[in-house]
This record gives C-alpha cells, structure tokens and sequence, in this order.
C-alpha cells in the first residue's frame, strides 16, 4: 500500500483546517480565530453602534485571567483562576507567589448558563500573575488547555471531564517563564504543538488523542510567547516558530529543522504571532525590535528583507497584527495604532486613537471584519473603524467593560475577545460579556 507523504498529509490537513475554519466562521475557537489571522467572516454586522450602545445579551461572573474566550458548537470555553491567597499586582521585573485554582469553564453560547467546571489546584510564582494566559483550543469534541505554570490538558467538551494532562514544567525539566506559559496550543492534524521551552524541546508536538509526544526540536534560553503558526507558503506547510532567541521555520509532521534566523527581542519579549503576508513573514518584539524575512520556494534560509528601526516596522508588547493584503496594522507597545507596509517594514502612518493619547504603554486587540473592523482596547471600550492604506477612521466606541488587572500604574483589560455568533465574548476578572453585534 502506498502512503501518502507527509507534507502532502500536512497540506491537505492545512487545506482541511482552511476550509472548515470558512464554513464555520460564526465559530472561534481558537486564539484569533479559526484560521488564527484575526479575520470575523460573518456579515449582517452592525455599521454603527445604536444610542444606548450594543445589546448586552448576557453576563456571567468569573475570576482573574487574561485567556480569551474561544467559541465552538454553541460553546464558550474560558480559563479563569480563583485566588485563595496573595494578590495579583504589575511587577515586571519579579515574581509573586499566590494560592488558587486554575479552572477551565464551560457556558452555553445563547443564554451563558454553565454547563461545566473544571478546576484544579495551581500555586502561582510569576510576574503579573492575574491569571492563565492560554485562550483554549478546541477541535471537535475535545478542548485543549494550557495553564499559566505549565500545566496541558485535554478535556472533553461534552462534560469537561480530562482524557489526558502533562505538566510540561515537571516532564520536560524546565523552569516557568517569568510571565508565565503563554504560547497558545496548535492543532495541526493528529498533533498537538507545544513550546516548553529547554534545551532540544522548545517545541514539541504530541499526540491530540494521547498526550505522548511525537517530535522535539530547537533550543533556546527563553522560549518566547508566540504561539505556534502555521503557514503554506507557496504549497509548502511549515510550522513558524519564534522563542525568545531567532525564528525558526520547521516542517510539521517531523519537527525538521529547514531554517533559523536570529531575532531577538528584550527580556526574551517574543508574544505576537508571526505573521505572513505574500513572501514576507513579519516578526516584532519588545525593545523595538522588528523584522521581515523574504520565504523562498526551496525552504531554505530566507533573505533578511528589512531590520526595524523606531520609525519603521512594529513592536507590539502583547497583541498581534492584522495582515490586510501587503499592510500590516497593529498596536505597538506604546500604544500607538501602526500601518507598515510587510515588504519593506515602511510605516505609511500612525495613529493614537484608540487609546485616546499615547500613554507610553498600551494594548488593543483588532480584527478584520464587514463594514468595519472591530477593535477592543485595554480600556474596555469596543470600537469600530476603518483601517486602510490612507489612515484610521472612527465610526464608534461603546463602554463593554470595566479595567480589573494590575496593569503599569493603571487597571487594564489584557485579553482578546471572541467573535462568533454575530456576537462579542470578551471577559475582565469580574465578569464575561456577551454583546450582540447583529444588524438591525
């Protein structure tokens, strides 16, 4: 019997993803999306908010926690963390030990009433320790988690009972990162990608169904917090990793080494994800570091196309860009709302809106959608607008929920929404919202 290859098995698998991620686009249920490029593909969304501002349809009470929602079969899965002792507070440069649980929630999508719970004991030692990180993972009937101190599991969507856990900390012999494990879990067919982080495992893939691992590869001092990324650039799946030391290009099923190239951003401040756009993959990082590499077709190493400088190129802190044809929008770590051009890493123009000024750090989390694009900022505020290559236009703001999180000097909203349902999920460490985005 002939088998197929393994990069014809990931491409199929890449067109699968693709493919369902468009017939299922009321759903998110992943980390930006289901084809994770922040893109909201329903129509009969609103075009601008009513006077008494969007229609809160429900609300339901949760904890601390910077995971998203993600949505998936009139689902919301949200991780939250239920403090028993200490108090989150904004230490950049150390680690606060407090007591909680970790816990994995599940609501229906309509109305918010809880389906399950499932919570376990987690002791903190990060900084910013407010909570997961992770916006869980689902992919059919399972849901994929990743705790803040490290803890993976796969639990079933139908009742949140656990198939499998591993506490990547102990089994991989590898110490926390100071900000906490972050780094998004990717399914990319019947594996599961990781980054531990360590020496030969800053990134593994393990079985969905089991846990065992499949594949290790890459060493690195600080694993980052991208997420993993998968692209096909010109026919050719890879599997696009950054830590906190270079980016490094990987085929899928293997976790063979095509290429590296060195990017290093401060304190090992990797958190967006890669993105591509055309031939070009763009990375960017703390310390205005920024970066564009030119793929080329026989997957080697890949031209440095353009280096950042302060007046080119994006730095986000803790949100990622939106690719929109050969422009790049996002938020750079002051705060500033950006527009580069990916080929070149020229900026055509910047804008301070979105936060109302520059306050020198800030965070806003934006998708591409119909009529308008959707931006949530750390302010609370749901904004829409028109980003294009000439500039930002402001249609309207509404109020969705009040800052919660010990932030630098000031309470902030640090977690991504959901789009799904014609509707907003979007949480604080009081409550999770859901807001009608439906066209009149």
């Amino acid at each position: 019997m002939k088998f197929p290859s393994p990069r014809a098995t990931v491409a199929a698998a890449l067109l699968l993803f693709t493919s369902a991620g468009a017939a299922l686009s009321e759903d998110w249920p992943r980390w930006l999306g289901p084809q994770g490029d922040s893109q909201w593909k329903e129509t009969g969304l609103l075009a601008k908010f009513p006077a008494a501002g969007p229609t809160v349809k429900w609300k339901v009470p949760v904890r601390w926690g910077f995971s998203g929602p993600a949505v998936a079969a009139g689902k919301v899965f949200v991780m939250d963390y239920d403090i028993t002792e200490g108090k989150p507070d904004a230490n950049p440069g150390g680690r606060t030990k407090i007591q909680g649980q970790e816990r994995v929630r599940c609501f229906e999508s309509a109305t918010g009433k809880e389906l399950w719970t499932h919570a376990y004991d987690a002791p903190y030692e990060l900084s910013f320790p407010a909570g997961p990180r992770c916006t869980p993972t689902v992919d059919g009937d399972l849901v994929y988690t990743l705790g803040a101190e490290g803890l993976l599991s796969c639990l079933s969507c139908e009742d949140g009972k656990p198939l499998w856990t591993l506490d990547l900390k102990t089994f991989y012999k590898v110490p926390s990162p100071i900000w906490g494990f972050a780094s998004h879990p990717l399914v990319v067919g019947d594996l599961l990608i990781v980054k531990p982080g360590g020496e030969g495992t800053t990134v593994v893939a393990l079985d969905k169904k089991s846990g065992k691992e499949v594949w290790r590869a890459l060493s690195s001092k600080e694993p980052g917090y991208a997420p993993p990324v998968l692209i096909d650039h010109g026919g050719q799946p890879q599997l696009i990793i950054s830590h906190g030391e270079a980016l490094a290009s990987l085929e899928p099923l293997t976790g063979k080494v095509h290429w590296t190239v060195p990017f290093v951003p401060s304190y090992g401040m990797a958190i967006m994800a890669p993105r591509l756009a055309g031939d070009f993959l763009v990375m960017g990082g703390m310390g205005k570091k920024s970066i564009g590499l030119k793929l080329k077709a026989d997957l080697t190493t890949p031209d440095i196309a353009w280096e950042g400088t302060p007046k080119t190129g994006l730095s986000p802190k803790n949100s990622t860009p939106v690719v929109d044809g050969n422009l790049i929008y996002g938020c750079d770590a002051d705060g500033e709302l950006r527009c580069f051009d990916a080929a070149t890493g020229e900026r055509r123009w910047t804008s301070v809106e979105v936060l109302g000024s520059t306050p020198g750090s800030g965070t806003f989390f934006a998708v591409k959608a119909s009529p308008h694009w959707v931006i949530f900022n750390e302010l609370g505020e749901l904004i829409l607008a028109d980003l294009t290559k000439d500039g930002y236009k402001e249609s309207g703001r509404a109020k969705l929920l009040e800052p919660t999180s010990p932030g630098m000097g000031r309470k902030v909203v640090w977690t991504h929404p959901a789009f799904a349902e014609k509707c907003v999920f979007v949480r604080n460490d009081v409550e999770m919202v859901c807001v009608s985005m439906a066209a009149e």
